[in-house]
């Protein structure tokens, strides 16, 4: 379907105009703080799930804020006048922000486009700019929008968005790329730390709003390309860290371009982590948000390894799971064909099930991939099912898995027990047993920073991570232990720095210095 369905976008080409609206948007205090405020927290989570009558409701009244959100994030219009006392509006009409619904002589405005008060990580007051009807994220029902819902609109931030941000490492790069872009928040955050910033997408519309959200956000702007996965890149360029919240919905057909990428099954998340690792620069990361088939016969985590491109580390995690049903009944919602033509949701949704059995797919997963080129000779890849709260932000927790993977590498066992180590934050012992018992079933390690792992470990893990404060060498507390225990200190220096490798690994002990 062509974007001639879409209204017309505003011109990326007034930074003068985005720069004077910026600065009447902030004078009005719509910003993510300015809205929180205003509509309450049961309104503004509300709108996260693109339920707008409580907004509606809190915005009845008659000031600035409440005219700004009726117009950029409800698709209400507003009177000439009531606009006129808070925007530059003749430049704004000029370049396409707002238009006369009535017609020339209509007294109402409205907005061509949905701009939404988005929070940095530095307390930055950024804007994203999307189609009308997607400024929450999920497609909410395109097709009720008064257009197809074959269209290539272009979403807001939705969950995937947000999470992909909050895993991403922020250390200062050179070159950062962003895959896909839709309305770019990626290439927004990437702004705060890459010197140089490339966002590409298959949509020239997402192009268009990338812009606009860089603009209205007054951040430095992106190289901006227009392609497939990495078409658009030269087969010379690096990058030190490239993300991608790509089109990864596993479905019959490419209906939809903000989801479905054009490819059978998995194959375009497998392209693109096979495809990422040659594009690296040495000790760059790449992170991608994936879905992945569960075929009968065969093991997810194996699936997922053999993506792994050659020269990198690799730190896979699965979400969640669902089943073949739930995942197709999630998507038909989310293009809100649900709201359709009954027979026309039954075929659809027999088309989804076909293609999953002639597949032998019984479910599909979801989760994080990361990726960092290394020049290690024996690569680390782990695969792992983590579907417990985590704690976001977790760049840093994920940058500091990749260290722990090089300090591991280069300390064989004797090393490790010529080395001193330091409990991790925040890390509690939990005793498991029956009440009344002399002596607990099992010790529990808790995390309440970062991943939240727990994990089971014996009377010596436990006795050594309890004691573990930088001071004595691993070697010397084992054998303390040995000593209280009455074991062979030999023995229990054989069997245990396969235990103090995991607690390192999973970060619950840190080397010392």
């Amino acid at each position: 379907m062509s974007n001639a369905t879409l209204p017309s976008l505003p011109s990326a080409d007034r930074p003068d105009v985005a720069a004077r609206l910026r600065d009447a948007l902030l004078g009005a205090s719509f910003t993510a703080d300015g809205l929180l405020e205003l509509l309450g927290a049961p309104a503004y989570a509300a709108l996260a799930r693109s339920e707008t009558v409580p907004a509606l409701r809190a915005t009845r009244g008659d000031t600035p804020l409440e005219a700004l959100v009726r117009l950029f994030l409800l698709q209400q219009p507003v009177p000439h006048a009531r606009v006129a006392d808070v925007l530059p509006v003749e430049e704004c009409l000029a370049s396409g922000w707002l238009v006369r619904p009535g017609g020339a002589a209509g007294s109402d405005l409205a907005a061509t486009v949905d701009v939404r008060p988005y929070g940095g990580p530095g307390g930055e007051d950024w804007f994203i700019v999307s189609d009308l009807g997607c400024a929450v994220g999920g497609a909410g029902g395109i097709g009720d929008q008064g257009r197809p819902a074959d269209t290539a609109v272009v979403l807001g931030v939705g969950g995937a968005s947000t999470t992909l941000a909050g895993i991403t490492v922020r250390t200062p790069v050179a070159a950062a790329l962003d895959l896909g872009t839709g309305s770019g928040i990626q290439a927004l955050h990437a702004t705060r730390h890459a010197t140089r910033v490339t966002a590409t997408d298959l949509n020239p519309r997402a192009l268009q709003f990338t812009a606009l959200t860089l603009a209205l956000s007054g951040v430095p702007s992106a190289d901006l390309r227009q392609g497939s996965l990495f078409e658009p890149v030269k087969e010379e360029e690096r990058y030190d860290l490239i993300v991608s919240n790509p089109p990864f919905v596993i479905s019959p057909g490419a209906r939809l371009t903000y989801r479905d990428g054009g490819m059978s099954g998995d194959d375009l998340c497998r392209s693109l982590v096979q495809g990422a690792g040659e594009r690296l620069s040495e000790g760059g990361f790449a992170q991608f948000l994936a879905n992945w088939q569960h075929v009968e016969g065969e093991d997810w985590q194996d699936r997922l390894r053999s993506w792994v491109p050659r020269g990198c580390d690799a730190w896979i995690v699965q979400r969640e799971v669902q089943d073949v049903t739930q995942y197709a009944e999630l998507w038909l919602r989310d293009a809100g064909d649900h709201r359709a033509d009954p027979a026309e949701y039954q075929a659809r949704y027999d088309a989804w099930l076909e293609e999953f059995e002639a597949r032998k797919v019984k479910g599909v997963g979801f989760g994080w991939i990361t990726l960092r080129r290394t020049g290690a000779a024996e690569p680390s890849v782990t695969v792992e099912e983590w579907p417990h709260s985590v704690e976001q932000p977790l760049g840093d927790t994920i940058r500091a898995h990749f260290a722990r993977v090089d300090y591991l590498r280069e300390h064989d066992d004797a090393a490790l027990l010529a080395a001193h180590f330091k409990l991790a934050a925040e890390v509690v012992q939990e005793q498991v047993g029956l009440p009344g018992a002399e002596d607990p079933e099992h010790v529990v390690l808790r995390q309440h920073r970062g991943m939240r792992r727990a994990t089971k470990v014996d009377t010596v893990g436990a006795g050594f991570a309890g004691v573990c404060d930088g001071t004595l060498s691993a070697g010397r507390i084992l054998d303390a232990i040995a000593q209280l225990m009455g074991e062979d200190p030999v023995v229990l220096r054989d069997r245990t720095p396969a235990q103090i490798r995991l607690l390192v690994e999973q970060g619950f002990l840190e080397p010392a210095g």
